[in-house]
Parts: C-alpha cells; sequence; structure tokens
C-alpha cells in the first residue's frame, strides 16, 4: 500500500477514485515538502472527494474529511486551499466535514432517545453552509420566497474578505447546490454611507 493510498480512508474498502487519489499524492506532498505543514498533515486523512461543475466550464474540488478531525484541519485550511488549487491548476478547492442526517424516524427507533438538534437536515445544510466558506464569516441570511413558491437563500459575507472571495462567490453557490439541492445567492452586505 503506497504512502497517498493511507490519506483516503472509505467505508466498506471502497475503492479510491482518480480524483481522490490526486488529491491525496497533493496532500502527501504537502506533508514532505512544507516543515511548518507537515506537523499538522501527518494524521489528517479524508473521507471522499468530489469534483462539482460550476460556471463558465470550471470545476471544483470538494474534499470531504472526517467530523472528528475537522477542527484540525480548519487550522491549516487557508494555507491548505492555497497550496492545493495551485497543484490542481486553478480549480477552486472546499473543505467539508463529514456529517450524518438522522431521519424524523430516529425516535420511533430508539424509544424515550431524542434525536441531536446537530444530526437534523436543517442543522447539517447550516453547518455545510459554514464550512463552504470558511475562513470567511456569515454575517447575515435572508430566504426569499418567490410568487411561484420558489426559495432562495441570500447569504451575506463578512465585507472585510471581499477581495479573497469574491471571485469564488459562484463556485460557493454550484457547491452548496449540488450538496443540498437548495439555491443559495452569496453577496456582500451593501456599504452603509
Amino acid at each position: 500500500m503506497s504512502d497517498y493510498a493511507k490519506k483516503v480512508v472509505k467505508a466498506n474498502d471502497a475503492p479510491i477514485s482518480d480524483i481522490e487519489e490526486q488529491v491525496a499524492r497533493a496532500l502527501v506532498e504537502l506533508e514532505v515538502t512544507s516543515k511548518d505543514l507537515s506537523g499538522d498533515l501527518r494524521d489528517l486523512y479524508v473521507t471522499s472527494v468530489k469534483e462539482v461543475e460550476c460556471a463558465a466550464n470550471k470545476k471544483a474540488v470538494v474534499i470531504f474529511v472526517p467530523f472528528r478531525q475537522h477542527k484540525r484541519y480548519q487550522k491549516v485550511q487557508s494555507r491548505l486551499i492555497r497550496e492545493l488549487e495551485k497543484k490542481f491548476s486553478g480549480k477552486h478547492v472546499c473543505f467539508i466535514a463529514q456529517r450524518t442526517i438522522l431521519s424524523t424516524q430516529f425516535n420511533r427507533q430508539k424509544p424515550g432517545q431524542m434525536r441531536p438538534r446537530t444530526l437534523t437536515l436543517t442543522a447539517v445544510h447550516s453547518s455545510i453552509l459554514d464550512d463552504i466558506v470558511y475562513p470567511t464569516n456569515i454575517v447575515g441570511k435572508r430566504i426569499r420566497v418567490r410568487t411561484d413558491n420558489t426559495k432562495l437563500l441570500k447569504v451575506y459575507l463578512d465585507p472585510k474578505d471581499v477581495k479573497e472571495v469574491d471571485y469564488k462567490l459562484k463556485t460557493f453557490a454550484s457547491v452548496y447546490k449540488k450538496l443540498t439541492n437548495k439555491n443559495v445567492e452569496f453577496m456582500f452586505p451593501a456599504a452603509d454611507n
């Protein structure tokens, strides 16, 4: 088993796809070449990787990480995103924690036990939204219901991060739509004069 194959841990020993192999190799290369990242990356691994079609025939790489390691990834995430975007020739990269959604029937399967609030569909979708835009903060959300009963979630990002994420807003929307099947529009709040 090669070094990079240890960076992708899949359930039921499922085979590793080409994009997962590329990400695993990139993580191993970063671990070897970058002295300040090597300590942080040594024990970290990913659970799966997906490519998502975005606007203008661009693709985004969505990397799913184990929930227990998510906080450790966030320590080095901004640097890791920059390095991986260089390696993947301009494709945008997002890190998302692998979360479980429990159905509403959970309380019937285990009598007397409540379903944890963090494992509901709404909470998981909200957490995915936070993961996609990290390290930028969300400062506001609005749901707009149109006359034809379609919903649009408007997400306002922190205006101090305009330069870092302005060019990624369409990618964020595409990734969120692919993962949750919900329409979202990312924007920055208008400056008050």
